[in-house]
């Protein structure tokens, strides 16, 4: 009987090491697994909708301002509630990422609205949805906020704090956050410092006009930044499949163009209005939160935050002041000097971002409640 041989699996397991051994394989494993159970996030309405019921009710919002739910249920007692950036939506802001919380439990989705935005609406979705895994699962969610969604979660949780209460939530991770406008226009330059600065400083202006031309350019920024990061292909093949990338581009550029003149001047108008953060003035409030909490920025923020950003001050100055559990990290790229991590970057820089995720989650303690009798 001839002795067994494992020539052709490290042959194939070669084919995907071209550039680094472990990170072409982890792809491919994780493919295989998306290609036996793709991601099907389906629409989910929490069993109570009270709060964004009283919020449309007194004309706060309309139900277009709101943003979608969707689903991905798993087995897991830690479930994830992902509030992505301006763009892409939440379920592309996680793509890759996505194979890890749904080991953890379920995955919950806020794409944001296309054509309206509330900021109040949408802080009474996350009131439901919380209230609803707490009382109906026994869970404490993990809330992940990217860029302007990390902004959206710091703002949930200070009115919480403002109204005299306290979300119960197992955990917080602010990836890049982005929390006023300050953070990406220092009040009163001229010229923006930051790319995405360029694309929203005519909306912030006082008593500009949006005109159809803002609104193109604000659509070309955002795409040309997701395109230069696509321009990569030698780290892509390391990420994707090609039919995944052409899936995430589709849908990354549909977002874009999609968003009407009503959604982008009141996403932008939510972050216009968010108070920039501060330990000092707001120290009756304070902590936002006792659950334990991950604030991540990247190693070059500089196409996004601006120098000297308020929320990105106060974390590096008072992190405790508002997350007594809270620990700050840089994602570096480490040796690789040519592309360094970029803003939001958990697509092209994942893995850079993977280690300090699963590192937090693994420190979770059980998120399960006692069930009400």
């Amino acid at each position: 009987m001839p002795a067994l041989s494992f020539a052709p699996a490290l042959s194939l397991l070669a084919a995907f090491s071209r550039l680094s051994p472990a990170r072409p394989v982890h792809t491919f494993f994780r493919a295989t697994g998306y290609k036996l159970r793709p991601p099907r996030p389906i629409p989910y309405t929490p069993a109570n909708t009270t709060a964004q019921t009283q919020v449309i009710a007194r004309g706060a919002a309309g139900v277009h301002q709101g943003a979608t739910l969707l689903c991905e249920r798993r087995l897991g007692s830690v479930p994830t509630i992902v509030l992505g950036g301006f763009v892409p939506d939440a379920t592309e802001q996680v793509f890759l990422l996505r194979g890890y919380l749904l080991r953890r439990g379920s995955v919950y989705y806020l794409n944001y609205p296309r054509s309206g935005f509330s900021v109040e609406l949408i802080a009474a979705q996350l009131d439901d949805l919380v209230t609803e895994l707490n009382l109906a699962h026994g869970q404490r969610p993990v809330i992940f906020g990217v860029s302007f969604g990390a902004g959206l979660a710091l703002d949930w949780l200070r009115r919480a704090r403002a109204a005299g209460r306290s979300p119960d939530i197992g955990g917080l991770v602010l990836v890049s956050p982005v929390a006023c406008a300050a953070d990406i226009v220092v009040p009163g330059e001229v010229k923006a410092s930051t790319l995405i600065g360029r694309a929203l400083k005519p909306y912030l202006d006082s008593g500009a006009t949006v005109s159809q031309d803002v609104i193109s350019r604000s659509r070309a920024i955002f795409a040309k930044m997701f395109e230069a990061g696509a321009q990569n292909r030698e780290a892509l093949r390391v990420l994707l499949t090609l039919p995944e990338l052409h899936q995430l581009r589709d849908r990354v550029l549909a977002a874009i163009q999609n968003i009407d003149t009503h959604g982008a001047c009141e996403r932008v108008g939510a972050l216009r209005d968010m108070p920039p953060l501060s330990p000092w003035t707001v120290a009756d409030q304070l902590p936002l939160t006792e659950a334990p909490t991950l604030v991540l920025y990247a190693e070059k923020e500089t196409s996004v935050i601006a120098v000297g950003s308020p929320t990105r001050a106060a974390f590096e100055t008072a992190l405790a002041a508002f997350f007594p559990r809270g620990e700050l990290k840089t994602v570096s790229s480490q040796t690789d000097t040519v592309n360094p991590v970029q803003h939001a970057s958990l697509i092209f820089h994942y893995f850079q971002f993977l280690p300090h995720v699963t590192a937090f989650y693994r420190r979770l303690k059980s998120n399960r409640l006692s069930l009400a009798a």
